[in-house]
């Protein structure tokens, strides 16, 4: 397992540097300055990181000049006066205009989002470079979402393989159940109970397991050469910190919500309590958000921080242009990129840790006379 791995990383640093080479070497452009390279460099690290309406491999510049992009398009939905719908081919990496109906649509290859347009495809900008066109609601099947897609259905697929395997060898995993059959087993007996507690514990795994396999693989598609980045998209950590969030709240037992509104309980009477609310009610009910924030951020910020340091040491190649300055940055490229195998599982972990963590504060009781009296005592 561990060898396959690691011929899937080298092939992803060998295509990606593949993309660099094809992309920092055009033609037509002659000799190219170290500064200009570097800005080469940057435009493409940025768009490699950038959820787009189609899979783009590599690019190459051919023998007539043209730039090819090698990838397939995926569909795009939009809704604007109606649906309109067509494949993001028709864009042509966006020096097309498609009509769809008595719409006109272009795409600005500086965000890549599709914009309305008329006949002619011009793109309105105001002072700070920003589109004034009209956005319409786009509901397209990204490469991000295609990734969210085919991960959810291998996880669908792989769960279903494991429980039909245990039905069939009485309770005894086989194939691949055997590879997967530990950790879930780790996340059972050291996530959840541990920090949910043996009672409640179960009615949460569904969504412990679901979470860690989900981050987890699509972390690890992360390091292909697809140019996907769906957990450093901030728009993803937040949507799976929210869910986390709901969870927490709306199975929060009577003693959690009592916790954050009347944190001190018996201990003293309401009249000393009061003022000492007014400052640590607002502090309990912040803490409420600021949890699944820092799921979002530590989420996004490590996902999308390996993905920028990457692709950036692999341009270096580009940038230095010597044998030296080529060696050791794709040295370094490969020490990171058997970082990032770790910190893919990392990453997973941790934000389920803290789900469970979190759960476990929301469903545990407290007996509150009895621990203010073993408190009492302690003193």
């Amino acid at each position: 397992m561990q060898g396959k791995r690691l011929i899937h990383l080298l092939f992803g640093i060998a295509f990606l540097t593949a993309s660099f080479s094809a992309y920092a070497s055009d033609p037509k452009k002659g000799a190219l300055t170290p500064q200009d390279r570097k800005t080469e460099v940057s435009a493409y690290v940025k768009h490699h990181n950038l959820d787009t309406h189609d899979f783009g491999l590599f690019s190459y510049t051919g023998a007539d000049g043209a730039h090819h992009q090698i990838g397939f398009p995926l569909p795009v939905i939009l809704w604007v006066d109606g649906l309109h719908v067509f494949s993001s081919g028709a864009l042509h990496h966006g020096e097309s205009v498609v009509a769809s109906g008595d719409k006109y649509f272009a795409l600005d290859t500086h965000s890549y989002k599709i914009y309305e347009t008329d006949a002619s495809g011009v793109l309105n900008y105001d002072a700070d470079h920003h589109v004034t066109n009209v956005a319409p609601l786009d509901f397209s099947i990204t490469k991000s979402v295609f990734m969210i897609m085919l991960v959810s259905v291998m996880l669908f697929m792989i769960f279903m393989g494991l429980a039909k395997s245990y039905a069939k060898n009485q309770s005894l995993p086989s194939g691949v159940g055997r590879f997967f059959e530990p950790i879930v087993l780790y996340i059972r007996d050291d996530i959840a109970i541990p920090n949910i507690g043996p009672e409640k514990y179960q009615r949460y795994m569904p969504y412990l397991l679901t979470v860690f396999f989900f981050i987890w693989f699509l972390n690890l598609f992360g390091l292909t050469p697809l140019g996907i980045n769906v957990t450093g998209n901030i728009a993803i950590t937040t949507a799976l910190a929210v869910i986390t969030f709901l969870i927490t709240n709306f199975t929060g037992t009577k003693d959690y919500w009592k916790h954050i509104f009347d944190p001190l309980g018996h201990a003293m009477p309401w009249v000393a309590k009061l003022p000492i609310y007014i400052i640590l009610v607002p502090i309990e009910v912040l803490g409420i958000f600021i949890k699944p924030f820092s799921l979002l951020i530590r989420l996004y910020a490590n996902m999308q921080a390996g993905h920028i340091v990457l692709g950036s040491l692999i341009g270096l190649i580009y940038v230095f242009q010597n044998w030296l300055g080529g060696t050791l940055a794709f040295g370094l490229s490969f020490a990171i990129s058997l970082i990032e195998l770790l910190v893919a599982l990392l990453q997973a972990y941790i934000f389920t840790m803290l789900s469970a963590l979190y759960f476990g504060f929301a469903s545990e009781t407290h007996d509150h006379a009895v621990e203010h009296d073993g408190e009492v005592q302690h003193l």
